[in-house]
């Protein structure tokens, strides 16, 4: 089956990388207000909101996921587009710092309930199981992309607009995406147990507590997020304080690091196939804990360049491709069948608080210790991080999740696959 020919997955598709570039582009733009709205406090307004991001993920994405089917799908998701739409559309017009606190918050809770919702519909209207599985993977590529790209359309629009303007446009953008999925089919969900969310992610972080390499990827996690911080959070201040640069050369700088975890992710699939998955996430972990230990030599040196900055901050691009892009593999080896959607259901919400510990270190830290203090104690994160990962997965686990098939069950039914896409 041709994945493409699929009129009502084709518009979805469409909806879902429009969203994604509108949230990426949000991102820089949310950076650079905070610069505007607090100047050398930008890394704390910036660290603040994407805390407050962070918590939305964990508790409104494991609810939206067990009381969706409550509700007509396609009148949700437009609604919830609707609202990211109005969200961004507000976000210029703040003059306080606490409006962009509560407008993230509403963006966040919005964006938290689109994804589970979004990715439930998918196996619904895939119904052929390869293509489904192409369509998993269509939406990966995509999120790889925008990390990218977003970043660069930002240069180039800030070339040409200031920063406010791309408010605009990730708002109109947002709209586009809920006309496209007005003009789908979306049919709604069957009717379920409304505990079976939880229990599955409660069943997904013991299955994480018990299984040595997976108690690996949770202490991958924290490096992970340890240096994307420092990337995601201080880039604004950086290069506007520390560098002089424009408001176009922040997103080039984010582009960077963007540039590397492509670069990697291309590679990776090859490498995969004869390089255990331990060895690529764990070399992986020490490039991260080098970026993160180069940017504190950098930063206390007082030698701060263009050229030092951008080859550290594609480093820590690449370092997060070679631990994020394996970690599906790991996931899939390490568990039988049916308990797939539970894996990644733990690992979104155990990620996830990764960040909520590293955002305020950097945004928080950073703005009343400085930067090398706050990106010192992410260092030694980085670092716990991965010393925990080597102990904790041991090398004949590695091999084993390289190599081994999943654990044999049952082939996954519509509401398996349904849960898997929510998960995933």
């Amino acid at each position: 089956m041709r994945l493409f020919a699929l009129r009502d997955y084709r518009r979805l598709f469409s909806a879902q990388v429009i969203a994604l570039f509108g949230t990426g582009l949000t991102t820089v733009a949310l950076g650079l207000l905070a610069y505007d709205l607090a100047g050398p406090d930008a890394g704390m307004v910036l660290g603040t909101a994407l805390t407050v991001k962070m918590v939305m993920y964990v508790v409104i994405a494991p609810l939206a996921a067990a009381y969706v089917d409550r509700f007509p799908r396609r009148t949700l998701l437009v609604l919830l587009d609707v609202v990211r739409g109005a969200v961004v559309l507000a976000l210029p017009l703040v003059t306080e710092v606490w409006h962009v606190y509560v407008l993230i918050g509403l963006l966040q809770a919005a964006s938290a309930a689109f994804t589970p919702t979004f990715q439930a519909v998918i196996p619904d209207i895939v119904t052929d199981e390869s293509a489904y599985t192409r369509a998993l993977s269509a939406s990966q590529v995509a999120s790889t992309m925008e990390s990218l790209l977003s970043p660069v359309l930002a240069a180039v629009a800030l070339a040409f607009m200031s920063f406010d303007r791309l408010f605009l446009g990730t708002s109109a953008g947002f709209l586009l995406s809920g006309l496209l999925v007005l003009s789908a089919r979306v049919p709604d969900a069957h009717p379920r147990a409304h505990t079976r969310a939880w229990d599955k992610a409660a069943a997904g972080i013991r299955t994480f507590l018990r299984t040595p390499r997976l108690r690996g990827v949770m202490a991958l996690n924290l490096v992970v997020a340890a240096a994307g911080s420092i990337v995601v959070v201080n880039t604004v201040n950086h290069v506007r304080d520390r560098l002089g640069g424009s408001q176009s050369d922040v997103a080039w700088m984010l582009a960077a690091s963007g540039t590397g975890t492509l670069l990697a992710a291309l590679v990776l699939p090859r490498v995969l196939d004869r390089v255990p998955a331990r060895t690529v996430m764990t070399t992986g972990a020490g490039v991260l804990v080098a970026g993160t230990t180069a940017a504190v030599a950098l930063t206390a040196a007082g030698a701060v360049t263009w050229t030092g900055t951008a080859v550290i901050w594609t480093g820590i691009g690449i370092g997060m491709a070679l631990v994020i892009t394996p970690t599906g593999k790991v996931l899939r080896a390490s568990v039988a069948r049916n308990a797939i959607p539970e894996a990644f259901a733990a690992q979104f919400s155990l990620s996830h608080l990764a960040w909520l510990i590293t955002y305020p270190v950097a945004g928080w830290l950073g703005t009343s210790a400085g930067f090398t203090v706050a990106w010192s104690v992410l260092a030694v994160l980085a670092a716990a991080g991965a010393a925990g990962a080597l102990l904790l997965w041991p090398r004949h686990e590695g091999r084993a999740a390289a190599t081994s098939p999943v654990t044999p069950a049952r082939h996954p039914s519509g509401n398996d696959r349904s849960t898997l896409a929510e998960a995933a």
